[in-house]
């Protein structure tokens, strides 16, 4: 798979941190469903083709999730990379793009699934927190994992200064896994993810960086 596509709905920066580690292939389209997502700009300063599916002018679920595959289509993209895409997509949708569909979380799946990660991982007491990548499946942040970086949690944490720790790793992590997707390295098989040689390697397993 040497095309693919960066759904966004914001500013973007994991999708910034994917064009710019220079993936093999090429970036086909950087789509948003917000046509005022900061991130679109960034791209098309880049020479990144650009299209806006604002999911605001479809009655359905379904009607914007068939509209938004008729623009990855177009593109011509096989991979699709979701970096900050804040729209639940439909099982139909999901099962088209089954092994080509990648997010990235900032938790450390399967803790703290959904929204307002940071927040539940300070609440809860926990020591250890992070991100993952994972393929997508159809129930919410419970897809196969990739790679996971974990980052400790400070006393005196506050959820923006939690977020910023893991979004550092989330910037390392998400192009390593993207790079070994692209280089055929890595994939979905039979719900699993495997490597070439059916190990993964330790780099990728989990990141653990130094204490900062």
């Amino acid at each position: 798979m040497s095309n693919y596509a960066i759904l966004i709905s914001g500013r973007g920066s994991n999708m910034q941190a994917l064009i710019d580690a220079r993936l093999p292939g090429r970036c086909a389209a950087v789509i948003s469903n917000r046509p005022d997502a900061a991130g679109l700009a960034w791209a098309a300063q880049r020479g990144v083709p650009t299209a806006v599916v604002d999911h605001k002018g479809f009655a359905s679920r379904e009607a914007f999730d068939t509209a938004l595959a008729r623009a990855i289509e177009q593109s011509g993209a096989e991979l699709i990379f979701l970096a900050g895409f804040m729209r639940v997509l439909t099982e139909p949708f999901v099962q088209r793009y089954t092994g080509r569909l990648v997010n990235i979380h900032p938790s450390l799946l399967p803790a703290f699934p959904g929204l307002h990660t940071h927040e539940a991982a300070l609440q809860s007491g926990v020591r250890v927190h992070g991100c993952t990548v994972h393929f997508v499946t159809p129930t919410l942040d419970c897809g196969p994992i990739i790679v996971q970086a974990a980052v400790p949690v400070l006393p005196g944490d506050s959820a923006a200064a939690l977020a910023a720790r893991v979004l550092a790793q989330e910037h390392i992590i998400y192009p390593q896994a993207a790079r070994g997707i692209l280089e055929g390295r890595c994939r979905l098989k039979a719900g699993r993810v495997v490597w070439a040689g059916d190990a993964t390697p330790a780099t990728l397993a989990l990141r653990v960086p130094a204490r900062e």
